[in-house]
């Protein structure tokens, strides 16, 4: 293994990613819990509010970040 250089990355890249990370990831496991408690319109709803915060945080690292 080698030492990966992430000295490049500022710090408001490493922010806007954990954060829209948790957002993301959050929506999907509150949108697998609800399927599981037979709550499907929630359950959907949780899923495309994560599609939409993943098509929001690619739109903003490409007018940004790229």
């Amino acid at each position: 293994m080698s030492l990966v250089d992430v000295s490049s990355v500022s710090a408001t890249l490493f922010i806007l990613g954990v954060v829209f990370l948790l957002l993301i990831f959050g929506l999907l496991s509150f949108g697998i819990l609800r399927m599981f408690q037979q709550r499907f319109r929630t359950g959907w709803i949780s899923f495309a509010g994560a599609i939409v915060s993943f098509v929001g945080f690619m739109l903003i690292l490409n007018k940004w970040f790229l």
